[in-house]
């Protein structure tokens, strides 16, 4: 007989909580949000009769995945009023994360942009039938669909992000090299270092939320984002120091500003150049990672 006592369901969802904070992370592209629906998860779970669960994980997924859509489906209003470029709120991950190229891809900044496109409904099945490979029948029950409309939702979401997924990215140890290069060029703000790191096709998205400078338009083309950046540097007339990280799967750099914490910049990697920046600068998307020091973000 299963132990329904508080403590052994405690003991289940601790068990399963880094799965259901990737789905819920994956749908919303929210870390804060994620932790929302985890709370409201965990809620629903100590109050449910755990004599009729037959499988426990798929319960839970099935909870925090109708959380996470109904939040979802809010949150796609707030952002059409959202000052400026919307990027994800940067996640930190370890670099083994980085050497699964499958979670890895699902995770990056690129592809959590493609997921912005689809609808809440889509996005969700998606997430779960091609990430997590939940069966259809589980996700119809999450969405609220039959089993035949999540097929088609599922072909659908797949044919859309086909057309969109961006190009594979480079192996860790090659982005890693290119990334030091590029670290390397903003300290010293050599114009020709920066040009020979960046592709000349390379797309710059900055998110200050309306709080922080960025640029409220993608900056295309390395030379467009070279001066874009050294303008902003001559005028800021401060000192800008990089620490290389781990963010959403693949390398980034935690940008510090005459020694404070400023922001986080994903950046995408192909063929040995950088083809996307991600620049969140935005202070209420970075509230857990500022308390961090530049070392144990690495």
């Amino acid at each position: 007989m299963t132990d329904h006592t508080p403590d052994a369901a405690t003991e289940v969802f601790v068990a399963h909580r880094n799965l259901l904070f990737t789905v819920a992370y994956e749908m919303l592209g929210s870390a804060a949000d994620a932790e929302d629906v985890l709370q409201e998860t965990w809620l629903r779970w100590i109050r449910a009769d755990l004599s009729h669960v037959r499988d426990q994980r798929a319960y839970l997924v099935r909870i925090t995945s109708r959380q996470a859509l109904n939040r979802l489906r809010t949150m796609k209003r707030r952002r059409e009023a959202y000052v400026g470029q919307w990027l994800p709120e940067p996640l930190l991950t370890t670099p083994d994360v980085a050497e699964d190229a499958e979670l890895a891809e699902s995770m990056s900044m690129a592809m959590m942009l493609v997921l912005e496109s689809l609808s809440p409904t889509e996005r969700a099945v998606f997430v779960l039938r091609e990430v997590f490979e939940v069966d259809y029948d589980e996700i119809a029950e999450a969405v609220g669909k039959s089993p035949g409309a999540v097929r088609q939702i599922a072909h659908r979401a797949r044919q859309h992000i086909g057309a969109r997924r961006p190009r594979r990215a480079a192996s860790p140890r090659e982005a890693r090299a290119a990334v030091e290069s590029f670290r390397r060029a903003l300290e010293t703000g050599n114009p020709q270092d920066l040009l020979d790191v960046l592709a000349p096709d390379v797309v710059l998205l900055s998110d200050g939320g309306g709080i922080k400078r960025a640029a409220l338009r993608p900056v295309v083309g390395a030379e467009k984002i070279v001066r874009f950046y050294l303008g902003g540097s001559a005028k800021a007339a401060a000192t800008i120091a990089c620490e290389p990280t781990v963010i959403n799967g693949g390398p980034a750099l935690a940008v510090l500003v005459d020694g404070e914490f400023d922001g986080v910049m994903a950046v995408h990697v192909e063929d040995g150049r950088i083809t996307g920046l991600y620049f969140v600068r935005n202070p209420e998307k970075l509230t857990h990672l500022s308390a961090q020091t530049p070392l144990t973000l690495r």
